[in-house]
C-alpha cells in the first residue's frame, strides 16, 4: 500500500507539472496582450515596454516558465496584473467559498441519489421504477447552468424565498476569522448567519446536485440489482427477511463501491462546474474569480486558479483510489 500511495504521489507531481507546462503555454500563445488592456488612452510603446518588464512577459516563454516555477516552488505564484496582489493570498481566499458550496451539493446529490436509487430496487418492475427513470433521463439532459436559471425563475423571482446572489447579506456582521463561513458559523454558534449563509448556498449547491444525483442513482440502482441475484442476497432471503431489510443490510454495502469511484470522479468535475454557477448567482467563489481573469486576461491569475483547481482533482482521485482499496476486502489482501 505504501509502494501504491508513492507511487501515486510521483504519478501527481508529473500530472501538475504537465498541466503547469500546458497551461503556461496556451495562455501565452493566443491573441490579446493583457499590457496593452493595462495601459489608459494616450500610452506610447515606452509605457508598455515598462509593463512587460515588471511583469517578466519581455522575456521568451521558456524563460518566463523557469522563472514562475521557480516562484512557485516557493510558494509565490506571482502578482494579480489587475489587482496589484499577490496570487496565492487571491486564490486561497476564494477556494473556502468554491469548496463548501461543491460539498454542499455533493452532500444534496449523494443522499437524494442514494434514496432515489433505494426507492427504485425496492419498487423495481413498477410504475415507481419508470417514473425514477423519467426523472433521472430529465435531470441528466438538463445542464447545470439551465437548472440554476430554473431556481433562479422559481424561488428568486416567481416565489422569491431563496436568495439568488452573493454568499451573505451585507447587513449582517461578519464575525469570521476564516473564510470557512459556514463551518465557522457552526463553530461560533452564530445561527442566525448559519440559515443565511445555507440560504445564499442552497439555489447554487442544487444546481449543481440535479445532475450528478441522477448519475448516483442510475449507477447505484443499477449495481443493487445486480447484487439482489446473488446466492448470499437469496440466503438472507431463505432467512426470512424483509426485502428492505435485505437490500440496505446485504447488498447496499457491496453495490456502493463502484458507486463511491464514480462519486469521487465526479465531484472533480462539479467543483470545476462551479465557474459558470458561482458567475449565475455571483456567488463569490474561484469560479466567479476565473471568469474575471479570463475577461481581463490576467495571466497570473488564471495560471494559479488552474493549478489549484489541478491540485484538487488529483488529491480527491488519490483518496477515492485509498477509499476504494480500504473498503474493498479483495484489494485490502492483495
Amino acid at each position: 500500500m505504501l509502494r501504491q500511495v508513492l507511487l501515486r504521489l510521483v504519478t501527481t507531481l508529473v500530472t501538475l507539472f504537465g498541466v503547469a507546462v500546458i497551461v503556461f503555454v496556451v495562455i501565452r500563445v493566443v491573441p490579446g496582450n493583457p499590457v496593452a488592456m493595462m495601459l489608459p488612452p494616450g500610452a506610447g510603446p515606452e509605457d508598455m515596454a515598462r509593463l512587460q518588464a515588471l511583469y517578466g512577459l519581455d522575456k521568451s516563454i521558456p524563460k518566463q516558465f523557469v522563472i514562475w516555477l521557480g516562484g512557485v516552488v516557493q510558494g509565490d505564484f506571482g502578482t494579480s496584473i489587475t489587482t496589484r496582489q499577490p496570487v496565492a493570498g487571491l486564490v486561497l481566499g476564494r477556494l473556502p467559498a468554491t469548496l463548501e458550496l461543491s460539498v454542499m451539493a455533493l452532500v444534496i446529490a449523494v443522499v437524494w441519489g442514494g434514496i432515489v436509487a433505494l426507492v427504485g430496487t425496492r419498487f423495481r418492475g413498477g410504475r415507481a421504477e419508470a417514473a425514477i427513470d423519467v426523472g433521472n433521463g430529465i435531470a441528466l439532459s438538463v445542464p447545470d447552468f439551465l437548472w440554476g436559471l430554473v431556481l433562479i425563475l422559481l424561488f428568486g423571482v416567481l416565489w422569491p424565498v431563496f436568495h439568488i446572489s452573493g454568499r451573505v447579506s451585507p447587513s449582517l456582521d461578519l464575525p469570521f476569522v476564516t473564510n470557512f463561513y459556514l463551518f465557522e458559523s457552526v463553530i461560533r454558534l452564530r445561527f442566525d448567519l448559519w440559515w443565511d449563509i445555507v440560504g445564499h448556498m442552497l439555489m447554487p449547491a442544487l444546481a449543481l446536485a440535479f445532475p450528478l444525483a441522477a448519475i448516483v442513482a442510475q449507477l447505484l440502482k443499477q449495481s443493487l440489482k445486480e447484487t439482489m441475484h446473488l446466492d448470499y442476497v437469496t440466503l438472507a432471503r431463505t432467512k426470512g427477511y424483509g426485502e428492505t431489510r435485505v437490500i440496505l443490510r446485504e447488498a447496499l454495502r457491496n453495490a456502493v463501491l463502484p458507486t463511491l469511484t464514480l462519486v469521487g470522479v465526479q465531484f472533480t468535475f462539479l467543483i470545476g462546474g462551479t465557474v459558470i454557477v458561482e458567475r449565475l448567482f455571483s456567488y463569490e467563489g474561484l469560479g466567479n474569480m476565473a471568469i474575471d481573469a479570463v475577461i481581463n486576461r490576467d495571466l497570473p491569475l488564471i495560471q494559479g486558479i488552474v493549478i489549484l483547481f489541478a491540485v484538487i482533482f488529483t488529491a480527491v482521485n488519490l483518496i477515492v483510489d485509498l477509499l476504494y482499496a480500504v473498503l474493498n476486502p479483495r484489494l485490502r489482501h492483495a
